[in-house]
């Protein structure tokens, strides 16, 4: 039985959104805070919980799109409800993530590096359970009067409805398959289970997705908005609307695709340079192009036999000139580029249906929207789920296709590898900020390096209080983000000392306009001056051997205060652990 037919048997029809809306089956609104968490109120401030006038934050974050895909980024996909997101608002041109799903993730929800949590490896620290000090941040909202609700991708430890979320659907053990666009597995919404069912008539991830986080902001009206003014003003709320979308396998709706079926034929050659010029028009980015590295892939692709039998004579396994290519192959990626820009298209429509409810209830005004890629686009060529059917229309769901590393050079353009890597291409993201109570600067540019691990912080102070001194009994280590407020008034206003990456092997660390990293398999640090380098191709590490080693003991210290903190708390941790490929 799949999901629209449960809900039939709930007397709901199709129309129905989800299961919150059933009677005596959506939770209601609680009155008080538990004990536990009026003890810990007393750490945030202000004193007060009700949250009312604060800010609602809207969340959005897209998974594996590059930082060139969108329009307001120079890119050729369309993308209006975004662009006037970031016409109306500003944009950051070196914002960073992890270069990888979930420890993106983690800085998101907790304000620490991923690998401080056990929530991704590095030298000395194991993946594993989150530190109890290390709770997310719905938790530390919910004493400040916010209702956080959380639809899409999950994939970090524990679940929603246990780290402060009041409404979760989406996750990969709870609604979506990340391996099958069109079809919802097993799911559970509200502790209430549904039957196993695949396949389902006129389903797609990401319109579900909305569809989900639009009805919460139903139910938070009618829950909690203001009575007098029947708007959504009242307390406020935290909606963390997490999309698969562009990620593999391609999978779009057909008249998406169509839409596309021209784009792309020219080549990534020519399509990646007009990128980098249009970006170079907009203030976005003042570096060269990188050279297309043509060798590097992750290890675990197919092989290009593997490639050749299971998907066909069309696949490309390598980055090469374009011009290179066979006319098959040409045909087969310039689809597979079609799909892919149909996959963000249409998650940019379902953005703009969201916006619309916010602005419906009254409570767009006062709503901080954040959108972001958890990481660069993915060079991966593998086939899960279904496997892939070679007689099927390309990005049908009998299909299983990856967008592979020369479209992926496309996507990051004009910076350097991909998603997992700790170069620019993989761990550089879009950053759209949008507040029209709070943004007084329309479509502006702020080129201050920041990282995934400022988003706490920033929601942290908007929300009025401040991080907790002492978490579940433990004094909390200090976050090292920063808020992000200072720089919707003007540019420059947030300075790190230092920004900090691992991941699987590949590491880096950037000081002021200087970069160091390392790839995995390598013993050499580069050294990069990414202000009029950030395309990484002049390596400087020998030219300065002492900031080299000055930049590689800096990385070494951050690593060790971090093994430092999680022996003081090593008996201590919530969550599950368990590591989910993505």
């Amino acid at each position: 039985m799949n999901r629209r037919s449960f809900l039939r048997t709930l007397g709901l029809g199709t129309a129905a959104l989800t299961l919150s809306s059933v009677a005596g089956l959506a939770r209601e609104p609680e009155t008080g805070l538990s004990s536990r968490a009026s003890a810990e109120a007393e750490n945030l401030k202000p004193d007060e919980t009700s949250g009312a006038g604060r800010p609602n934050v809207l969340l959005i974050l897209a998974d594996d799109m590059g930082f060139s895909d969108v329009g307001c980024y120079g890119g050729d996909i369309r993308t209006p409800n975004l662009d006037a997101l970031a016409a109306n608002g500003v944009r950051f041109t070196q914002h960073y993530s992890t270069g990888r799903c979930w420890p993106s993730r983690a800085c998101i929800l907790t304000g620490y590096y991923a690998q401080h949590i056990r929530r991704d490896g590095a030298p000395g620290i194991g993946m594993g359970k989150r530190p109890a000090w290390a709770q997310l941040l719905p938790d530390l909202l919910k004493p400040l009067g916010y209702h956080s609700y959380h639809s899409g991708k999950w994939h970090i430890d524990g679940d929603p409805m246990d780290n402060g979320f009041e409404r979760s659907w989406g996750g990969e053990r709870s609604g979506c398959d990340w391996n099958r666009f069109f079809s919802s597995g097993i799911w559970e919404e509200d502790g209430v289970k549904a039957p196993g069912g695949r396949t389902e008539e006129g389903y797609y991830s990401t319109v579900a997705i909305a569809d989900h986080a639009i009805q919460c902001l139903k139910l938070h009206k009618k829950y909690h908005g203001n009575p007098s003014t029947g708007s959504g003003q009242g307390a406020p709320f935290f909606s963390y609307v997490t999309f698969y979308s562009p990620h593999f396998p391609l999978h779009a709706l057909r008249k998406d695709i169509a839409t596309y079926r021209d784009t792309y034929q020219e080549g990534w050659d020519v399509m990646r340079k007009r990128r980098w010029e249009r970006m170079k028009k907009m203030g976005i980015i003042n570096c060269p192009l990188s050279e297309r590295d043509e060798k590097i892939i992750p290890s675990w692709n197919f092989t290009p036999e593997q490639l050749k039998t299971q998907i066909g004579q069309g696949e490309a396994p390598f980055a090469v000139a374009w011009d290179t290519l066979t006319y098959q192959q040409k045909k087969c990626q310039a689809t597979k580029m079609a799909i892919h820009a149909a996959m963000i298209t249409r998650m940019d429509i379902e953005i703009g249906r969201i916006v619309q409810q916010l602005k419906n209830m009254g409570a767009y005004e006062n709503t901080l929207i954040l959108f972001a890629s958890d990481n660069g686009a993915s060079a991966e060529q593998i086939i899960r789920g279904d496997k892939h059917d070679k007689s099927a229309p390309l990005g049908s769901a009998k299909t299983f296709l990856c967008l592979g590393p020369g479209w992926s050079t496309v996507a990051n353009a004009p910076l350097r590898l991909h998603k997992y890597w700790n170069h620019e291409g993989g761990i550089s993201s879009p950053l759209i900020a949008h507040w029209p109570k709070g943004i007084s600067d329309k479509g502006e540019l702020r080129h201050d390096p920041t990282h995934f691990i400022d988003i706490p912080p920033t929601i942290m102070e908007l929300a009025g209080g401040s991080w907790p001194r002492i978490r579940n009994g433990i004094t909390t280590p200090p976050t090292p983000g920063k808020s992000l407020l200072p720089a919707f008034a003007s540019n420059g206003a947030v300075q790190h000392e230092s920004l900090w990456w691992c991941h699987k092997g590949n590491r880096a660390i950037r000081m002021g306009d200087w970069k160091l990293t390392m790839r995995v398999g390598s013993k050499k640090w580069e050294l990069y001056n990414v202000k009029a380098d950030r395309s990484e191709m002049n390596d400087l590490s020998a030219k300065y051997p002492d900031k080299t080693m000055m930049l590689a003991g800096r990385w070494q210290a951050i690593l060790d205060g971090f093994i430092k903190d999680l022996a003081v708390s090593e008996s201590e941790a919530v969550g599950n652990g368990k590591e989910i490929k993505g």
